[in-house]
């Protein structure tokens, strides 16, 4: 008896029929990975980069399998960019002088 207007056509949410809403959707994830890629080339580039990959993964659904949104895959690009780059950077530095003078 699936009467007195609580039937499940109302609410198509209810049931499982549709993903859970909690957390940050990929879209979002994908423009957050992307900002902190472009402000990992100015500061911070060895804490940013790796968030930017992160966040492009995930955005990505955590496979590289199907459909790559473009902000997630620009994302995981520019992130890696930027954690090498931070990683030369900091290999250069330490380098040089070893603190001598």
């Amino acid at each position: 008896m699936a009467g007195f207007g609580n039937g499940t056509r109302r609410y198509p949410r209810s049931r499982g029929r549709m993903g859970s809403r909690t957390g940050p959707d990929r879209a979002t994830l994908g423009i957050v990975g992307v900002v902190c890629a472009i402000a990992g080339f100015f500061a911070l580039g060895i804490i940013l980069g790796p968030a930017a990959i992160v966040c492009g993964w995930l955005a990505m659904g955590r496979s590289w399998a199907g459909s790559r949104p473009v902000p997630a895959l620009v994302a995981v690009a520019l992130g890696a960019i930027d954690t090498l780059l931070a990683i030369i950077w900091l290999a250069g530095a330490a380098g040089t002088g070893n603190g001598l003078l």
